[in-house]
């Protein structure tokens, strides 16, 4: 009986030795997520928006888990979806929610529906849920100009009712404008916003200016080349590097401007100048490149995609500014996550995202050195095909002997397996290359098979023929996901541990003065 009551005794101290410090850490977590963000939301940063009208998106959890697989760390969504403002909770990724459009209305005409959606979209989630930012509508003075006049009483009525949760200075409310509001944007220095906004744009900037709030704008390089293709290059569009001679000169700064979209944003500075505003930050809402067009949109492909991503995501991370404002770099929202495959047409709306909808990219990007933004940073997740315009009669050489003497997997390549089809020397070829390629280490030389073999950085996988490179591709993300997920299980049934918890040296010390009588006894 003793024995048992001693060991009754021995648990007790036990368990409150090891459970007591779990209160302090829980307690102290939300603190330390708020401290960590504030402090890298000084930092210029990339995210990425995510639309929804996609047939068959991940769930809450899922997507939440994926975003950390792919070390994104700033969302922007297009409404306050609840399921994925829950799943947020102290994950440390930041998000902006939005109003839609179509609730302009009720918010702009009464501050109780405005103080309502930030007790039921907001004060329900923050800090657990570490929300950055509203934007209040999309476009509205371009796509719904009869509701200009309710924007800014919208915005004030949800500040108000920010100002009265304490929660003004870490949430800030603005609203995305199309570049369009903006005309001669270039040069730069002769740009101003469309007059007919006037009334509605000095009020908002100056509200801006007031309550430290970004600027939103959606840039697109994209649609500036389509609609002035002959006059602004291509390379000029891609951030390619420029010898000085395709720059592009501000006549009147005398400023060299080496790629369109730091044009762009200098645009709006001086069109916010002109209205006597000097202190508000451009935030680019949304930028990006679609991987698919139709007939009409040439440009829209997957190898113009990725440069222009690529090299967008390593200017904001380089932190160089714009030539107008060097210190001054404007973080970025690249639109989009995922392809959204409900879109209507023209081809290229379904087609601005980085991944499809389930989860697997639709090229791979090339950031190495340039933080740690996206998991599928892929410059060594590279691919070998065969070149275009080589003769079949080689190509075939190539193929035997990759396939034979070579040991390359080609079993795929067989009739009626997954990659026999287009039956071609050129595909199979190219498979064939791959898997050698792959096997090897990506080794240098072993892309060349006489020169008739190059590297890229676009899946070559189609329909259900999946490459070598993809599938390692695929099998390391899917790892990572499910040991994602297992860690998070694992993290809500531990017990904490000494390891796991910051058990304090006065906790310790009492322990073990409870602790000493047993040990002197015996």
């Amino acid at each position: 009986m003793a024995n048992s009551k001693l060991t009754t005794y021995l648990i007790l101290i036990i368990c409150f030795c090891f459970t007591v410090p779990s209160t302090a850490k829980t307690s102290t977590l939300v603190q330390e997520i708020k401290q960590q963000s504030q402090v890298q939301d000084k930092e210029p940063f990339v995210g990425v928006n995510l639309g929804t009208d996609v047939s068959d998106l991940l769930s809450a959890t899922d997507l939440v888990s994926f975003l950390q697989v792919q070390k994104i760390s700033h969302i922007r969504l297009y409404d306050a979806n609840q399921d994925i403002l829950k799943a947020l909770a102290k994950t440390k990724i930041r998000v902006i929610i939005s109003v839609p459009n179509n609730q302009l209305l009720a918010i702009g005409s009464s501050n109780t529906t405005a103080a309502s959606w930030i007790d039921r979209y907001v004060v329900a989630y923050y800090p657990e849920t570490l929300i950055t930012g509203i934007a209040v509508g999309d476009e509205v003075l371009t796509t719904v100009p009869s509701s200009a006049p309710l924007l800014l009483p919208a915005i004030q009525s949800l500040y108000g009712a920010l100002v009265a949760a304490n929660l003004h200075t870490q949430i800030k409310v603005s609203t995305p404008h199309a570049a369009s509001i903006i005309l001669d944007t270039f040069p730069p220095s002769q740009a101003y916003f469309n007059q007919s906004l006037t009334s509605v744009m000095v009020p908002l900037l100056q509200f801006l200016s007031r309550t430290g709030s970004p600027l939103m704008m959606n840039l697109y390089p994209y649609y500036v080349f389509m609609e002035n293709k002959g006059v602004v290059p291509l390379d000029n569009s891609l951030f390619k590097p420029l010898t000085p001679s395709k720059e592009m000169v501000d006549p009147n700064t005398l400023l060299h401007y080496t790629n369109v979209l730091d044009a762009m944003i200098d645009a709006a500075y001086v069109s916010m100048k002109n209205l006597n505003v000097t202190d508000v930050v451009v935030l680019v809402t949304e930028s990006g490149w679609p991987s698919k067009g139709d007939s009409k949109e040439p440009y829209a492909t997957k190898d113009n995609a990725d440069t222009y991503n690529s090299n967008l995501i390593k200017h904001v991370l380089d932190r160089s500014g714009t030539p107008l404002h060097p210190e001054i770099t404007s973080s970025v929202y690249i639109y989009e996550l995922f392809n959204e495959d409900l879109r209507s047409p023209p081809v290229s709306e379904a087609n601005w995202g980085l991944f499809y909808s389930n989860s697997t990219p639709v090229y791979l990007l090339h950031v190495s050195g340039s933080g740690t933004f996206l998991a599928n940073d892929t410059t060594n997740q590279t691919f070998c095909i065969a070149m275009d315009g080589v003769d079949s009669k080689t190509l075939q050489t190539a193929l035997d002997w990759a396939c034979g003497p070579g040991r390359a997997n080609c079993s795929e390549i067989q009739p009626g397996e997954s990659c026999y089809q287009p039956n071609n020397v050129k595909n199979h070829a190219s498979y064939a290359f791959d898997s050698y390629y792959q096997m090897e280490g990506k080794a240098s030389g072993s892309c060349d098979f006489k020169g008739v073999a190059m590297i890229t950085t676009t899946d070559p996988s189609h329909g259900s023929c999946v490459f070598p490179g993809s599938k390692m591709v695929s099998n390391k993300t899917r790892t990572v996901l499910n040991s994602t997920e297992v860690s998070g299980a694992a993290e809500r049934l531990k017990f904490n541990t000494f390891h796991g918890s910051q058990i304090s040296a006065t906790t310790v010390a009492f322990c073990i003065l409870l602790l000493i009588p047993f040990v002197t006894t015996r």
